[in-house]
């Protein structure tokens, strides 16, 4: 069995055929969390704003989890996955337009 092709990869984040992989997600534990595919009802990508900016981890508002991301001060958009649950992972890709489009072109 060969692995599914990347369409993306920044080292934190991960997105391939059958899933998105957000490394140092859990707290304190910093494992990955995998979020299939068919799993994700739909997404919004918004410019990073000064409440999630400098949340390194964690939630700044009860609704979204941020994974591990020292470098996020430094990003410009936050995507936001709808799925089930309480907590809507959300992530701030290094390269969010070629993110975009390839989540795009895998849930269409």
């Amino acid at each position: 069995m060969t692995a599914p092709q990347q369409y993306y990869d920044d080292g934190m984040i991960q997105l391939d055929r059958e899933a998105i992989t957000l490394r140092r997600y859990h707290f304190p534990s910093g494992t990955s969390k995998v979020i299939p595919l068919r799993s994700i009802r739909g997404y919004t990508a918004t410019p990073l704003n000064w409440m999630h900016r400098y949340r390194l981890w964690g939630s700044s508002d009860l609704r979204r989890w941020l994974p591990l991301d020292i470098r996020r001060p430094l990003k410009s958009t936050l995507i936001t996955l709808d799925v089930d649950g309480r907590w809507r992972p959300a992530f701030t890709p290094a390269d969010p337009e070629r993110f975009v489009a390839g989540l795009d072109e895998l849930l269409t």
